[in-house]
């Protein structure tokens, strides 16, 4: 016999789990969420939240150099890294209060412990039993440890996030956004910085030119990229990491992060058991839907491994519960979900990369800028903006939106809605520019670069 009784269980409470319950207790349904950590998931917790504040904080550093070009003198100016993290930590406390505060307000049930799947209709928390119409599984992912001699010496995110004293030299290990945001955070408050990683270039998966623009961004502050690099081991040495590396070489750092990827949060659930179709990285299959192999069982998030960005869990799950308790149809639009690295700079991306809109369109045209922005002349700061635009060539649609540089997420937003809107490059260069402004280059882009030819 089940203890209650609802219409949806949600099974994490993170930023999808969150929203999809909320929604769906607004449309009426009974809604229970089980959360076995703390309300708010990674983004909120240990993740977009607290990254974001410590590159805030770690951004003075730039603003202090800069400030002596334009009159100003500082002199003596230290970081207190412990300080940050206390107030990082007060703000995550803050919110994860409001979270709680939403979803009972919304009149969602809280269900505290580990929850597992019995059955497609029931869920078990803490020795008592929950049956509802659906279940919804919303737990996110974890980072994953490679394996190696002495990983266990290592930090990973979570970690890194929650370090008392910033290290004096640092090895982050990976080439991915988690990484390099990791790596210029430490770089801005002092630490000397390697990044290891094993392909020929950071960020694998984005567009070429916005690679090289990070590397050399990266490069230029500092920051020792160590590509086609793998850690063999690690040892402790008097008070020091000692680092083996493949190629034989060794290096000694005070700390090494482990920022390799994120597996899919469902072991040990019984999902296998209750008939849920997973895949080769534990990820639920899901279709159109958002539903899993079990009809009643459904599944958003990075959980799911499909876009693992907030936004997109945010907005699948309200998207999933609309349909179900609601009137709602609309899905959000996978093919521009913007994206970005909170890297210093930053690099902010929207649709098609270049070689991505090769695979779907016969001709490409390529619109690129590369310019110093205004307040890197007087500074003396010799970093460069990169701007780009991906277009069909036959139908003079906006395929791809990308740049490095400074506010690069801010700007990037308001292109979404643009290629949202399915705008062209015509309707981009009769958009009158905002002057003085880097984000008027993007309407102001008249010299095509490069025509490209699929094959």
């Amino acid at each position: 016999m089940a203890d209650k009784t609802f219409d949806l269980i949600t099974i994490g409470a993170g930023s999808g789990g969150v929203a999809a319950s909320r929604r769906a207790a607004a449309l009426g349904a009974r809604v229970a969420i089980c959360e076995e950590d703390r309300v708010g998931g990674t983004c909120v917790i240990r993740g977009c939240v607290p990254k974001k504040l410590l590159m805030y904080g770690s951004a003075f550093s730039q603003e202090f150099d800069d400030a002596r070009g334009f009159g100003w003198e500082i002199n003596g100016a230290r970081h207190d890294w412990a300080r940050l993290v206390q107030a990082k930590d007060k703000e995550v406390d803050r919110l994860e209060q409001i979270y709680q505060t939403m979803l009972t307000k919304a009149g969602v049930e809280r269900l505290e412990g580990r929850a597992t799947v019995v059955d497609a209709h029931t869920v078990e928390v803490k020795g008592k039993r929950y049956r509802a119409e659906r279940i919804l599984i919303a737990t996110g992912s974890r980072t994953s440890t490679p394996a190696f001699e002495g990983a266990e010496l290592a930090i990973d995110s979570n970690g890194a996030l929650d370090l008392t004293a910033r290290p004096d030299r640092l090895l982050v290990v990976g080439g991915g956004y988690i990484a390099l945001e990791m790596a210029s955070i430490f770089n801005a408050v002092g630490s000397q910085v390697d990044v290891a990683f094993r392909r020929d270039n950071i960020l694998g998966n984005f567009d070429t030119d916005l690679q090289q623009a990070l590397q050399e961004a990266l490069i230029g502050r500092g920051i020792q990229l160590l590509s086609k690099t793998e850690v063999a081991s690690i040892r402790l040495h008097q008070g020091k990491r000692e680092v083996r590396f493949k190629s034989g070489q060794t290096a000694s750092y005070d700390q090494v992060l482990l920022a390799t990827g994120r597996t899919p949060n469902t072991q040990d659930m019984g999902l296998e058991a209750a008939g849920v179709k997973l895949g080769q990285r534990g990820e639920i299959l899901v279709n159109a839907e958002h539903q899993s192999s079990v009809p009643s069982i459904y599944a958003v998030g990075d959980v799911v491994n499909e876009i693992n960005l907030t936004p997109w869990a945010i907005g699948s799950g309200r998207a999933l519960v609309e349909r179900l308790y609601g009137p709602g149809k609309a899905k959000p639009n996978r093919q521009t979900v913007p994206a970005a690295i909170f890297s210093q700079p930053q690099l902010a991306t929207v649709g098609l990369s270049e070689a991505q809109a090769l695979e779907q369109h016969d001709t490409v045209q390529v619109f690129i800028s590369r310019f110093r922005p205004m307040k890197n002349t007087l500074s003396g700061r010799d970093e460069k903006t990169l701007m780009k635009l991906v277009v069909d060539a036959q139908t003079d649609r906006v395929l791809g939106c990308h740049m490095v540089g400074p506010d690069a997420a801010e700007i990037i937003q308001g292109f979404a809605v643009a290629l949202t809107c399915g705008a062209t490059k015509a309707q981009f260069d009769a958009t009158v520019g905002l002057h003085p402004s880097a984000a008027e280059e993007f309407v102001t882009l008249r010299e095509m670069t490069r025509e490209v030819k699929r094959g």
